[in-house]
């Protein structure tokens, strides 16, 4: 059973990597630029002075614009930086724009680096995803980080996805580790799936 969901996940993954990768130059900075609108708006709702967030690599629908605006509204943006044992440390985003390449290649900050318990002080987390269905069941790239962090939390503040509007799926394979997410952010909609989390 495990097998095959894990093969569907893969092929799905491979669709999906394979479609952000046609987008053009101009698509991609039009989506962050419309990305960042709705977060703004997320965070202003929730009434958000912390937030967790991600530094979206080249193909993900971008959150650089919004970070960068949030740190200097003042808000706390904690980014995540990926350990080798499964966990994600984290660092207080600043302004400078300065960032590293980490394991697997990713983007990720060159602050002080908090530990992993750091974001159990956020009010809202925006994580990455591959996709998500209407039920809130998100697909990550199969690492599993963001679904150890939100399964650990002992008090999970709301989670949102950032997805492209074709990512949001009607269902999706899943697997018992993995976790849903309360919404989803895509470029034209905030849309809010799974009120409660399990």
């Amino acid at each position: 059973m495990s097998n095959d969901v894990e093969h569907e996940k893969r092929a799905l993954r491979a669709e999906l990597r394979e479609r952000r990768q046609l987008l053009s130059e101009a698509q991609r900075e039009s989506a962050a630029s419309a990305i960042a609108g709705r977060l703004d708006e997320l965070v202003a709702q929730l009434g958000a002075s912390s937030v967790s967030c991600f530094l979206s690599t080249t193909t993900e629908p971008g959150t650089r614009e919004f970070v960068r605006a949030a740190v200097r509204r003042g808000i706390r943006v904690l980014l995540p930086v990926t350990r080798a044992d499964g966990l994600l440390d984290w660092a207080v985003a600043t302004d400078d724009d300065e960032i590293a390449e980490g394991l697997f290649g990713l983007p990720e900050p060159t602050g002080e680096v908090l530990g992993p318990i750091a974001v159990n002080d956020v009010d809202l987390m925006i994580i990455p995803a591959a996709a998500v269905d209407r039920t809130g069941m998100r697909m990550g790239w199969g690492r599993g980080y963001f679904d150890k962090t939100i399964g650990s939390m002992e008090k999970c503040p709301p989670v949102y996805a950032v997805i492209y509007d074709s990512e949001v799926l009607d269902s999706l394979p899943s697997e018992v580790h993995d976790q849903p997410v309360n919404g989803v952010v895509t470029p034209t909609q905030t849309l809010l799936l799974s009120p409660t989390r399990r």
